[in-house]
């Protein structure tokens, strides 16, 4: 019941995944990445603890294929987990449990792998990979939004979805972007609608955090209340009770 894609910008170097599931909160449950070093994403019966250990093998100098290996053979019950694994070279693995009965599959493509259970079609995270290789050029974020959709329009799931979540990292301990959408009609939409809001404002936010004093720093707190302002809003406030 979720379908996913992790996938690596070959121009930036950014490392990024996106999920989507009938159920509420996926965002927070299966999906990890480190820049510079790789992303894993976990699904059907979730184990989460298997997201940071895997970045923690690839840490170790573990290949993506040798990766899966030792998540598999971490854990008792992975006859019931769906996993991918990219690392910084967008070199990729997955992995099907055999007690995953519904339709699922995962492909491996140029730079990106998807993985899908309790979906319509083997063929979900095939046309996945096809729209992330579509066009390379594009911002790893878009090209991942695209990607969901098309396993959406390849059949998607069974039930109606209703969460997703959108994380990239890039250089820095802190994600680059990190969006999640919850108890939603669309979440598809909603989280690709969210990406193109966020998008002229990333770079910013990043210099906020390296440059707080640059222009662009500064552009983002256009609109902000002084303590001077703010102590008078909340003195009008208090007076109105």
């Amino acid at each position: 019941m979720t379908y996913s894609i992790a996938g690596r910008c070959a121009r930036t170097g950014m490392l990024g995944t996106i999920v989507t599931t009938s159920s509420i909160a996926v965002g927070n449950r299966c999906q990890f990445a480190r820049a510079g070093l790789g992303a894993v994403l976990t699904q059907h019966r979730t184990d989460p603890r298997l997201g940071p250990l895997g970045l923690r093998f690839l840490e170790l100098g573990l290949t993506p294929q040798e990766t899966m290996a030792a998540l598999v053979a971490s854990t008792p019950h992975h006859a019931w987990r769906q996993l991918a694994v990219i690392d910084a070279e967008g070199r990729t693995a997955h992995y099907s449990g055999s007690n995953i009965r519904s339709i699922h599959a995962g492909v491996s493509g140029r730079d990106c792998v998807a993985i899908a259970n309790v979906v319509r079609s083997t063929e979900v995270p095939a046309a996945m990979v096809r729209a992330f290789e579509a066009e390379p050029g594009k911002p790893l974020a878009e090209r991942l939004c695209a990607a969901l959709k098309a396993g959406h329009d390849a059949g998607g799931e069974f039930k109606q979805v209703t969460s997703a979540g959108l994380l990239v990292v890039h250089e820095h301990s802190f994600p680059y972007v990190d969006l999640r959408v919850d108890d939603h009609p669309d979440p598809i939409g909603e989280i690709t609608r969210l990406w193109h809001l966020y998008a002229p404002t990333a770079d910013n936010y990043v210099k906020r955090v390296l440059e707080p004093d640059s222009p662009e720093a500064n552009a983002l707190s256009v609109g902000y209340l002084t303590a001077e302002e703010a102590k008078a809003v909340l003195a009008k406030e208090k007076a109105g009770r």
